[in-house]
């Protein structure tokens, strides 16, 4: 099994003619960027815009004026959208989309910030990308869950369930026990116990994975539902009262400027979350169980005939998943909020989205995640200083930026050849 290479498969490329997807998205960059210009450069004041360096109003900032910053930042997304539109080199893509993108929002912001009520003016960098990352944190964890699932070729449609599964689990016997370690053992295995049936009806009975995982969320907001209303409604105190992780500030590194206190003063999961993303991404592409994983993803026949327990490894694979989508959830219940019915409200297939967004690659999702976490936060940031955004518009973003992400910015992605095909041992 050492000498066995796992590649992409070579797709013979499709001639698009003139209208090639870089142009296309040039196209769509080039609008974007007249919006900014045009749109959100009249909308925008003379007053400055401010991103300040902290947590609050003082301290360091930058400073734009709010019409110049609108104009100018849009200008910068039209001329990256011209320069895609002129034919752009594929290597080039992703840095000029990015850019241009970057632009854009930073045009949009220099509107909002400025146009905002005297006193609330400006933007608190440290608190955007602390929920930037604190709202992504479940889908990291459900992102890293349908990497596991999905590499080894068992599509994991049932993250939303392991979630909830998870912050319920974590809630429940971190209440009755007192101990956040307890309620975090329980999430995990909370969340495993919705990957076993995942497994089980999956990897043994051939059951389409999709309808299983549907299933299997149902399956989930049900039991929780019930025992909530039977349960924690009845007696909060005893039931969802659990203990939650305080913050652990890392010394030094809180200090940095900006990002310290953002990343470095945080609790348990954002450390944990990270350190996932890290671990995953060294031991699928760097380790002996990397390489059977992808294989069996890729081509469970050629890896069995070398060996490989192919049915054994998925068994492993989602289990595995459902304890990282189960602590996701507990950070929820023991970092945050009470546990309520149904709280994870869609984050799950937003996760999914993010795995598919990133690639099926853990940094990749990671990368995907705090995409859609920005947007949820910038949601809460624009709600904060009573833009005159309705407020229905804005709870939609964080799910049109992931409708945008997979439909429009992802391109030709190839799932693992094996995902979701059940293997019958010959």
């Amino acid at each position: 099994m050492s000498t066995m290479a796992v590649e992409d498969v070579a797709v013979a490329p499709v001639d698009e003619g003139f209208w090639t997807r870089t142009r296309k998205v040039g196209l769509v960059l080039v609008g974007l960027g007249l919006l900014g210009a045009v749109l959100f450069g009249a909308l925008a004041t003379d007053q400055q815009a401010r991103f300040t360096l902290s947590e609050d109003s003082a301290g360091a900032a930058l400073e734009v004026n709010g019409t110049i910053g609108a104009i100018g930042f849009g200008i910068l997304a039209l001329a990256a959208g011209a320069a895609m539109l002129a034919g752009l080199p594929k290597r080039w893509f992703i840095p000029v989309l990015g850019a241009g993108l970057v632009a854009f929002v930073l045009s949009f912001l220099c509107w909002q910030v400025s146009a905002a009520p005297a006193g609330q003016n400006f933007m608190p960098m440290v608190n955007i990308i602390r929920g930037t990352f604190i709202l992504a944190l479940p889908l990291i964890f459900g992102a890293l869950a349908g990497v596991l699932c999905e590499r080894s070729g068992v599509v994991n449609v049932a993250i939303e369930g392991q979630l909830l599964m998870g912050a319920f689990s974590g809630a429940l016997f971190g209440s009755i026990s007192g101990s956040v370690w307890v309620g975090l053992v329980a999430a995990a295995i909370g969340g495993a116990l919705i990957s076993l049936l995942l497994a089980v009806f999956a990897i043994r009975y051939l059951v389409d994975q999709v309808v299983m995982g549907i299933v299997l969320n149902l399956l989930a907001v049900g039991v929780t539902g019930f025992l909530y209303e039977r349960l924690m409604q009845t007696d909060a105190q005893r039931y969802n009262s659990a203990p939650r992780f305080s913050n652990w500030e890392i010394p030094l590194l809180s200090d940095i400027p900006l990002l310290g206190p953002a990343l470095f003063r945080g609790n348990i999961f954002l450390y944990l979350g990270l350190l996932l993303v890290l671990v995953i991404h060294i031991a699928l592409f760097r380790t002996r169980w990397g390489l059977r994983t992808r294989a069996v993803g890729e081509h469970p026949t050629a890896a069995d005939t070398l060996g490989v327990r192919v049915l054994r490894l998925r068994y492993l694979n989602v289990l595995a998943a459902g304890m990282v989508a189960g602590i996701g959830g507990a950070s929820y219940t023991l970092a945050l909020y009470s546990f309520t019915k149904n709280m994870i409200g869609g984050k799950g297939f937003i996760a999914l989205a993010a795995l598919i967004f990133g690639r099926w690659s853990p940094t990749g999702a990671l990368l995907a995640a705090l995409f859609f976490g920005f947007a949820d936060q910038l949601a809460t940031y624009l709600s904060a200083i009573n833009s005159v955004i309705p407020s229905q518009f804005l709870a939609m973003l964080p799910y049109l930026a992931t409708i945008l992400a997979v439909a429009g910015l992802v391109g030709r992605v190839r799932a693992p050849a094996a995902d979701g095909k059940p293997y019958i041992k010959g």
